[in-house]
């Protein structure tokens, strides 16, 4: 069954082009080593006013002038994703030292990220 590493970002208003020139490195580098997709979504409808529960603004904490991105990394199986991540984390363009001292355009303390696996899956197809 897939395995999907999903991210949640506060993200500045006026940063979001640069996520998303950052973004598209990752979306090469991931695929390049074997993710099956890759995905950066920035909030469009975070208010939604007949839902119960929280909103993604709100369980992320931002602050006036963000948005939250919500990104997502699918892969065959677990196995699959650690075989994949090691290999990103060990490519040259990830230990460029061009990068160490690059600013990221959001703050990473308040990211949240974990790996889930799946439960269910539907496809259009019904397979």
């Amino acid at each position: 069954m897939k395995y999907v590493d999903g991210f949640v970002i506060t993200v500045p208003n006026d940063k979001i082009d640069e996520y998303r020139e950052m973004a598209k490195m990752g979306e090469k580098i991931w695929m390049k080593y074997g993710a099956l997709e890759y995905f950066e979504c920035v909030g469009e409808d975070l208010e939604p006013g007949n839902m119960p529960g929280t909103t993604f603004l709100k369980m992320a904490n931002t602050r006036p002038g963000e948005t939250v991105i919500f990104s997502f990394i699918i892969f065959e199986s677990r196995e699959h994703r650690d075989k994949v991540n090691m290999l990103v984390m060990n490519d040259p363009m990830m230990n460029d030292p061009a990068w160490t001292d690059k600013t990221m355009p959001f703050d990473i303390e308040r990211m949240a990220y974990g790996g889930f696996k799946v439960i269910v899956e539907g496809k259009k197809d019904g397979t």
